[in-house]
């Protein structure tokens, strides 16, 4: 089931307008999570809202927003003031300008989403839209308001649809300044430029998401599963970062480890199984392992009834 759309309106480029619809890229529901629990009881703990001074519960027809000017004064803003600061961009992206992808700053990048036409009308419209951005190679600028905050969105083709990707406010953004100034200015030889060069070329390899596993993730269910198991958990040596005492050492160490992890590399890597798992019942994989284990599985045959 595709996931519901977090927005949806217009886009328009000048006198070009198509219905869309934006749909969240990414999602974070299928990794493993945890509720908090009260230890004696092993209950679910739930949170109320309560009065900061008189302790009592509030309804939510109750709570309103609050901007805090001091220590005990707030100004109240209304659901409904909020929504008559009718902003173009709550129904509207619209596009303001096109650049260059090289000039936008990866701190500025927020989150991706997919815009695609909202039903049968407005498909030539928008492949209009979508066909220019791409001959032109740019990226479109527009506005889009979300959670009643507007936002600057980045939209650039993707196969039919667009890519918008939320991006920050100059003011959302921290100068490097204040971190980078203690940085001493190193002198890099020539010698330790070339031997890092060729541990870069010993691991140059393409950007392949499918092999990234999630070891964190695969250590959790791991440990779930033991603990589902009634086995003793042991806790892990955790890996010590060492101090470089030779730097011309240790990247000639480097080359000599890359080349025979180059020589003995797989394949491709396996995934992992938890282990413990065989021992179990119901042992748990994850939501996603679950979810493509679901989308593999075939469909069970009817069973014909006797007469």
């Amino acid at each position: 089931m595709a996931p519901r759309a977090n927005w949806k309106g217009f886009l328009r480029l000048s006198l070009v307008t198509c219905p869309v619809a934006l749909y969240p890229a990414t999602s974070e529901s299928e990794k493993v999570s945890f509720n908090q629990l009260n230890r004696k009881t092993g209950h679910r703990i739930k949170y109320a809202k309560v009065d900061a001074d008189t302790g009592e519960e509030v309804a939510n027809e109750d709570i309103v927003k609050g901007y805090k000017v001091d220590t005990d004064t707030f100004i109240e803003v209304t659901k409904e003031e909020l929504e008559n600061v009718a902003l173009e961009s709550t129904r509207t992206i619209e596009i303001d300008e096109f650049v260059d992808r090289s000039e936008i700053d990866p701190r500025y990048l927020i989150r991706p989403y997919y815009l695609v036409p909202d039903g049968k009308v407005g498909h030539d419209a928008f492949a209009v839209v979508r066909e220019t951005i791409r001959e032109m190679n740019k990226v479109a600028i527009g506005r889009v308001v979300l959670t009643n905050r507007e936002h600057i969105i980045a939209l650039e083709p993707m196969d039919k649809g667009l890519m918008g990707t939320l991006l920050r406010y100059p003011y959302e953004v921290r100068s490097a300044d204040e971190y980078f100034d203690d940085i001493q200015d190193v002198k890099v030889t020539k010698d330790m430029l070339d031997l890092a060069k060729h541990i870069v070329n010993q691991k140059a390899g393409h950007f392949e998401p499918d092999k990234f596993e999630d070891q964190y993730e695969t250590a959790l269910i791991d440990l779930i599963n033991q603990k589902r198991a009634g086995k003793p958990i042991t806790a892990k040596a955790r890996p010590r970062g060492e101090n470089v005492v030779d730097l011309m050492d240790a990247l000639r160490k480097s080359i000599g480890g890359a080349e025979v992890a180059k020589n003995s590399k797989p394949g491709k890597k396996p995934r992992k199984v938890a282990s413990g798992q065989k021992e179990m019942l119901m042992p748990i994989a994850g939501k996603k392992q679950a979810k493509e284990a679901a989308a593999k599985k075939p469909a069970a045959k009817p069973q014909r009834r006797s007469a």
